[in-house]
């Protein structure tokens, strides 16, 4: 599998990233075996980049994946994980995470936001403890929607810093939205901006986040390339989501159009979606969430297998008219 460089630094990322929150028993539990096959059958299919967070399963998904490649040799694989949420003693556990973080896991921790240069620290050394590791390659800022200024003025100096130190090889920031993350790209010296859902073959708006990032010489991780499902499966169903909600009707028809495009030309819908982002020449790689081994297999044969000549121009055709 082809592997990419970060920006101006010597961390390098596979095409296909390995989402580590489905293992983390996101929505679902998903057992021990399970998880750690998922693993093994990403690193038989060419996948050496393993995205994970605190957040994921309150630490589960980083315990599962330090396990996992505990046997590997280290200088083979990059893992990612983030900063920005703590996890501490829950004062009023309920048993299940599901209500408040979406992980079928139990509740006796709960996440603390901190985006503070201390907070930053806490939480990378709490990650390696969890992931058996000296050392991760790139570290994230998560998700700071509603603390961009503690972001930009504490949290990425102190990674800067750790960076500078050479503990970790490349700093990012990790988000759903596209406009604060110009921010860190224009405001910072970020290495890497993960985006998700928001450059997909339905989602073009992290259009102007790539012209930045392309220009100062940031690259991009783009993950959620099924916009939460939509573009899983060769024809999307009526009930298919996309962003997390029902898929609105003109999305749908959208959708299931280029779904009839590639069946044109004979290939699948999933596999154009998970092609779509690397014709960008800043995006650096895709991540996908796995739960299993059919999942990552199929996931790794769809990257590794260019598109047919002529298929992502016939689908822009289809949304123009």
């Amino acid at each position: 599998m082809k592997a990419n460089r970060l920006g101006r630094t010597k961390v390098e990322v596979t095409e296909l990233g390995f989402g580590a929150a489905p293992i983390g028993n996101l929505f679902h539990p998903v057992d021990d075996e399970t998880a750690l096959a998922a693993i093994d059958t990403a690193w038989d299919g060419g996948v050496r980049y393993f995205d994970t967070a605190p957040h994921y399963g309150l630490g589960l998904s980083e315990r599962r994946l330090g396990e996992a490649l505990a046997h590997r040799p280290r200088d083979r694989f990059t893992v990612s994980t983030k900063v920005g949420r703590l996890l501490v003693p829950n004062p009023s556990p309920t048993g299940s995470d599901l209500a408040a973080g979406a992980f079928a896991v139990d509740d006796a921790l709960t996440r603390e936001l901190d985006y503070s240069g201390d907070g930053v620290r806490r939480s990378l050394e709490a990650s390696l403890i969890r992931l058996g590791l000296d050392r991760v390659d790139i570290v994230y800022v998560h998700d700071p929607d509603d603390h961009m200024d503690t972001a930009i003025g504490e949290a990425i100096p102190a990674l800067v810093d750790l960076r500078d130190q050479g503990v970790i090889g490349a700093i990012g920031a990790g988000m759903n939205y596209v406009d604060p993350l110009l921010r860190f790209v224009t405001e910072t010296d970020v290495d890497v901006v993960m985006v998700a859902g928001r450059w997909t073959l339905l989602d073009r708006s992290a259009a102007p986040l790539l012209a930045a990032c392309g220009e100062r010489g940031v690259s991009v991780a783009a993950a959620a390339p099924f916009n939460s499902g939509l573009l899983a499966r060769p024809w999307p169903a009526d009930d298919a989501r996309f962003d997390y909600e029902q898929a609105p009707a003109k999305v749908l028809a959208a959708a299931r159009a280029a779904a009839t495009t590639c069946t044109a030309y004979g290939t699948v819908l999933p596999h154009a979606a998970m092609r779509f982002p690397l014709e960008h020449p800043v995006v650096a790689c895709v991540v996908a969430g796995a739960r299993d081994s059919d999942q990552i297999r199929q996931s790794a044969e769809w990257v590794t297998t260019e598109t047919p000549a002529g298929l992502f121009a016939a689908i822009e055709a289809g949304r123009a008219g």
